[in-house]
């Protein structure tokens, strides 16, 4: 008798199979494998399942909750769909801010890249215009508000990175992964987060052709484990997953927080933050809103959000500012998550040196030509 072909059912049949395992109430739901949740995943970004049963996929994930290996799945499926360009640097550090951006304040992340580079260690970060739930100042945004090119495809901003007197780059989601970004509407009428929060911003759409790190931020003490895990599983070198204010990449400025940090693929291990040890002493915990865009407050409580917009025109100025070496909570944040990423990256011998090196760049305004080379 001849053989029997293996294959592999269709996008209709992977659906149906994983949405009847993961959306049947919270005793009887069951997880899947990777390769099933990848499979999933797949058949969603390349266009083949309907709106309606791509949200009640993703939502029953995140009801029954999402194991690492669901992420893993969903992960691998969304870099087998992105287009990545390769930096020709042997070394490069990923800034991963959260995608749904800033709206409590004034974020200083769109600028840690450049400042980076002008301390000699390339970098790259990456985002999309506005998503849900928080739909805050996103990278993109700020930057464009302070006059970078935010549409640059893979291959480009893996030039740029590699040129001598840049050393940085944004790449935007619309760039390296239009399946992904094209699902952007039915998200925000999801209204919630989902697993595709929790793994877009570790795709790594530039590497280097030597290592590549990554610098992510966290808010929930359930969240370390699952970046570094991930991190790991995407082919980050090392991963730095810090305490940072709204999820970002810089901690609170105006006390102790921590860290994770990993090396070489290794176990993840808990680290001290403190401002205090890079010579901050701030007011605030992070870079205050402007008073005329932040939102009235009744009995305490704000009504409403700030407006991601003029929170990101905000941001650009403060952050050219902190750029040309003016003073301020703006140049604070930028001397800590760099003084941090640093050390970690081996760059400088210790925090202090590494903040040193930082305000050095602010100051001789270094940090300003690589942001508008």
């Amino acid at each position: 008798m001849p053989e029997t072909a293996n294959v592999s059912p269709g996008p209709e049949a992977v659906m149906r199979s994983c949405i009847q395992k993961v959306a049947t109430g919270p005793e009887m739901s069951k997880d899947l494998s990777r390769e099933e949740a990848r499979a999933a995943m797949q058949a969603i970004l390349d266009g083949q399942v309907d709106p309606v049963q791509t949200a009640v996929f993703l939502i029953g994930l995140r009801m029954k909750r999402e194991t690492l290996e669901e992420c893993e799945g969903v992960l691998q499926a969304i870099r087998e769909h992105a287009t990545t360009a390769v930096a020709e640097v042997e070394h490069l550090v990923d800034i991963a801010d959260p995608y749904d951006g800033y709206i409590r304040g004034l974020p200083a992340g769109a600028f840690l890249p450049a400042v980076l580079a002008a301390c000699g260690q390339p970098a790259v970060c990456h985002g999309v215009e506005a998503i849900g739930p928080k739909y805050g100042a996103t990278p993109r945004m700020i930057l464009r508000e302070a006059g970078v090119d935010t549409d640059l495809a893979p291959d480009a901003a893996a030039a740029r990175i590699a040129r001598a007197d840049t050393g940085w780059a944004y790449v935007d989601m619309t760039a390296f992964c239009p399946g992904l970004h094209a699902l952007t509407g039915l998200r925000n009428l999801m209204i919630k987060r989902n697993c595709l929060t929790t793994v877009e911003n570790l795709v790594g759409p530039i590497r280097a052709r030597g290592r590549t790190d990554i610098m992510v931020g966290y808010v929930h003490k359930a969240y370390p484990p699952i970046y570094a895990h991930l991190a790991r599983f995407s082919g980050f070198a090392s991963g730095l997953v810090v305490r940072g204010v709204e999820g970002g990449v810089i901690p609170s400025l105006q006390q102790a927080g921590k860290m994770f940090v990993y090396r070489d693929g290794g176990p993840e291990q808990e680290q001290p933050l403190d401002p205090a040890s890079v010579g901050i002493q701030a007011d605030s915990r992070a870079v205050p809103l402007p008073a005329e865009i932040t939102p009235e407050k009744v009995e305490g409580k704000p009504q409403g959000d700030a407006d991601g917009r003029e929170v990101a025109r905000e941001a650009a100025r403060a952050g050219l500012a902190a750029l040309r070496g003016e003073p301020g909570p703006m140049r604070d944040s930028l001397v800590y998550a760099g003084a941090i990423c640093l050390h970690h990256l081996g760059r400088e011998p210790d925090p202090e040196s590494a903040a040193r090196r930082v305000r050095q760049v602010l100051d001789d305004q270094s940090a300003l030509a690589r942001f508008t080379g």
